[in-house]
This record gives C-alpha cells, sequence and structure tokens, in this order.
C-alpha cells in the first residue's frame, strides 16, 4: 500500500514537472508563398531558433492567408496569430523611421543592411515606438532593389514611363524621380500583374526572380551597383504572448534570439536568395542582365540624393537626429563589410 501511495505521488509529481515545461506551440502568420525564402529559411528559422534556445519549451507553426499584408500587424495585436512579418511600405503613413534602411546609396549585403538596421533601432528610431502595441523581435532588408522587366532596358532614359509595380516606402519616391508610372499591388499578386501586361515592370530584389518566377514574365534586369533602393521588414510578436511565456523561456529568446541574432539570419537569408537568383537568371538562356553605365550611375547618384534628402526630412521632422541616424547606418554597415 505504501509503495503504490508513493507512486502514485511521484506520477503527480512527474505530471506536476512536465505542467509547468508544457510546450508553447506560437503561430506565425505569413502572406508569403508557401516556398518563400521569407517562410522556408527566415520564420522557419525563426521556430528552429526558438526552440533551440528554450530546449523545446517555445516552438511554433507557420499558417497562412490569415490576413492580406496590410492587415498583418493588428492580426497579432487582435491575439489571431502571435507572430507575424510586415513590409512597412505596405501601410502609408503608419511608419516613417523605417525608411531610413530603405535609401539608395547604402555599401553593403542585406546581411549587413538588417545587423545595422537593428543597431540603429535600438540606437535612434525605437524612441518613435512606431510598432507600439507588439513586441518588435526583427527587422531586416532585402538586398538592393532592380528593376525587372518585360521589355528590354538599356539607359535609364528606358525608364520614363514604364509601368511598375512599386511596393511603397521609399521606392515610390525614386519611382518618381525615375518617371515611372506607380502601380500599387502585393508581391504575391507580381506574376499576374506582369503577364497579364497590366504592368511593364517591377521593383524588387534579385532573389524575387525565383520567388516570384519573374523568369517567365520579366526576363530583362536593369541593375543598378548598389540598387534603386531597399525594403524595411518586420517581424512582430504579440506582447501579451511573449508576456505569457514562463521566465526563463523569456529570457532565453531574448539573449539569444531577438534582435540583432535574428536579424542577421534573415538578412544572409536574403543575400543567399539573390545569390541563387541571379546564378539563374545567367544561367537561362532567354533572360537578361544589363548593369548601368557609369554616366547613368552619376544621373541616378543625383536622383538618390534628392531622395534622400527628401527622406531624412521627414525623419528629422519626427524629432530623431535622422543624419546621425543615416551616418550610423553606414558606418555600422561598413564593419559588418570588411
Amino acid at each position: 500500500m505504501k509503495l503504490t501511495k508513493l507512486m502514485a505521488s511521484a506520477a503527480i509529481a512527474v505530471a506536476a514537472a512536465t505542467a509547468s515545461f508544457a510546450e508553447e506551440n506560437l503561430v506565425i502568420s505569413s502572406w508569403l508563398p508557401p516556398t518563400h525564402p521569407i517562410n522556408t529559411e527566415m520564420l522557419q528559422g525563426l521556430a528552429d531558433m526558438m526552440a533551440e534556445a528554450t530546449g523545446g519549451e517555445v516552438t511554433a507553426e507557420i499558417k497562412m492567408g490569415l490576413a492580406p499584408p496590410p492587415a498583418q500587424m493588428d492580426l497579432v495585436m487582435d491575439g489571431a496569430a502571435d507572430v507575424t512579418i510586415i513590409f512597412h511600405g505596405y501601410q502609408p503613413g503608419r511608419f516613417v523611421a523605417t525608411k531610413l534602411i530603405e535609401l539608395p546609396g547604402y555599401e553593403g549585403n542585406a546581411e549587413a543592411a538588417s545587423v545595422a538596421y537593428w543597431r540603429v533601432h535600438e540606437a535612434h528610431l525605437a524612441q518613435l515606438d512606431e510598432h507600439r502595441g507588439v513586441k518588435l523581435i526583427g527587422l531586416s532588408t532585402h538586398g538592393p532593389g532592380q528593376i525587372h522587366s518585360n521589355k528590354e532596358v538599356t539607359s535609364l532614359d528606358d525608364l520614363n514611363g514604364l509601368k511598375t509595380r512599386l511596393g511603397g516606402g521609399v521606392s515610390a519616391d525614386v519611382g518618381a524621380e525615375l518617371g515611372l508610372v506607380g502601380i500599387q499591388v502585393p508581391a504575391p499578386k507580381v506574376y499576374e500583374t506582369l503577364d497579364s501586361g497590366a504592368a511593364d515592370a517591377v521593383a524588387m530584389n534579385m532573389g524575387e526572380r525565383i520567388s516570384f518566377k519573374l523568369n517567365e514574365v520579366a526576363k530583362n534586369v536593369y541593375e543598378m551597383p548598389g540598387g534603386f533602393y531597399r525594403g524595411s521588414f518586420a517581424v512582430l510578436m504579440s506582447q501579451e504572448k511573449f508576456d505569457s511565456l514562463p521566465e526563463a523561456a523569456q529570457k532565453a529568446l531574448e539573449e539569444n534570439v531577438f534582435g540583432e541574432p535574428f536579424s542577421r539570419m534573415m538578412g544572409k537569408a536574403w543575400d543567399d536568395s539573390d545569390d541563387r537568383a541571379r546564378k539563374a537568371t545567367e544561367e537561362a538562356g532567354d533572360n537578361k542582365i544589363v548593369t548601368a553605365s557609369e554616366a547613368d550611375q552619376a544621373k541616378f547618384a543625383d536622383m538618390a540624393a534628392r531622395v534622400r534628402e527628401k527622406i531624412l526630412a521627414e525623419i528629422a521632422a519626427t524629432g530623431i537626429d535622422a543624419q546621425a541616424a543615416y551616418e550610423m547606418v553606414k558606418a555600422e554597415m561598413a564593419k559588418e563589410s570588411m
């Protein structure tokens, strides 16, 4: 009888211990195609990093189609998902400081830019609290944005009047300088927009040639060294969900996953995607990459300077030292590129 009671007590103790360390499975919302690197490398990578950091206590699964791209932040604030990724340019007027990383003219890859972005956010941008209501766990930018078209483009002059899908944010300001006729549709609609002839071109990073099958509907790439722009992304978590996690799990995530480590991982994934797509484009017999001439590079440098002046003025109007933040991005990217 005593042995039976002892075994029962042990079972209760084990059950209680197990309950206290029960696995928390988070729902990550995504609006990208299933095979996009944001899903297969970045968000899945986040799930793997969280599981490793917490010894399997915090896991996650990716679910798609829960809401359109502009509604993702509200989705998390409403508790319909625990984590999501947003593209700031899809919500004009809601974000200002995030345009800093989108400016043309930065030297360095997406990994260097993403790390610099997080550091500058911590030092300068966080004071605006533009992601209030949720927990910001990562920031990233894709690699240099280029022009992908279904007609041949060999110079800046060829871009004037070209119907071009622009994602918003700084790409719209650059598009205005270039004389592009801007068309705004979510990224998942790019293929059909080009295939139907509703647009002649799209502004995207090189990696999207694979992700959105641009090699089929935009066989020409007009490439500006350093890119025409970049794009700003943030990964957000429900503050309520984070606060509900065990203290040890919170500490592990803060120290080993969130912030710079995750931002770096996202940047590297963008770079790897760009490299794969460039190789595929170069190997495709009917695709062509044209690099801007030195004269066009100089001409665009003047356009880029006007865009930077405009955007930095917008950011400065919020009370941030925009010039200092801009100089810090360049300096941190240089450090990461050494």
